[in-house]
């Protein structure tokens, strides 16, 4: 795991630091030791990235849980699994699997990271999350520390074709970890932390920097008021 996390953070760290326009808002709150929950909303293929370099400055690497099929690819999987990133077969008798790995990550005192609502949003606002994170931080006592994350959905997300250009801005906002206690049911804790999501979420849109030029293409706008729009829905 160290030296292909190595790698990797050598291959693209000089390319985020220099390629995107930052603005971090929380990221103490990110502890420098010990165990960590993250949990996030989900914009672009390149979050996972966004949530590397976050942990980074806080010298944290981070293990992600993700679904199985990303280490179904040849190249990939082999990538995913020597950084020791956990697979998730959504849906399975396996799933719960992942979260024991999970467990025995934090339990180590590692960073972990979860995108709750399970893919990228398709308009770009919170879903309601899965489960998962929650159940995680009830059995292990570790709060879920909630990430929003807004830009460079302009860069690369589902749906557009890429859209490569130096200088977009990209806004992270760590908001106050989420305590869930163990008897909570997985739920209501769900919608408490996919709550605080939207939060850093409408901060993230409030902070953004940048508006389209004249001549651009307005579609990747949101306001902050619509970060909440959907939760509580299902």
């Amino acid at each position: 795991m160290e030296v292909t996390y190595g790698l990797a953070r050598a291959a693209f760290l000089p390319l985020l630091h220099r390629g995107v326009r930052w603005t971090f808002e929380g990221a103490h709150l990110i502890p420098v030791r010990g165990p960590v929950l993250l949990a996030s909303n989900h914009v672009s293929y390149l979050d996972p990235l966004v949530l590397g370099y976050l942990a980074d400055r806080r010298h944290r690497k981070v293990r992600f849980l993700a679904k199985s099929e990303l280490f179904e690819r040849r190249l990939l999987g082999h990538l995913l699994r020597s950084m020791g990133q956990i697979p998730v077969a959504r849906g399975t008798e396996t799933a719960a699997a992942s979260l024991d790995a999970a467990a025995a990550a934090l339990g180590a005192g590692e960073c972990v990271a979860v995108f709750p609502e399970g893919t990228i949003s398709p308009d770009l606002d919170p879903m309601p999350g899965r489960t998962g994170v929650a159940r995680l931080a009830a059995t292990t006592g570790v709060p879920v520390t909630p990430v929003g994350l807004w830009g460079l959905h302009r860069v690369l997300t589902k749906g557009r074709p890429p859209a490569w250009r130096w200088g977009i801005a990209e806004v992270v906002v760590v908001g106050a970890p989420v305590r869930i206690g163990p008897g909570e049911p997985a739920r209501e804790a769900t919608e408490r932390v996919m709550a605080a999501v939207a939060r850093a979420v409408a901060r993230a849109r409030e902070l953004y920097p940048q508006r389209p030029g004249p001549d651009e293409d307005p579609w990747w706008v949101r306001s902050p008021e619509r970060a909440a729009v959907h939760l509580g829905s299902s």
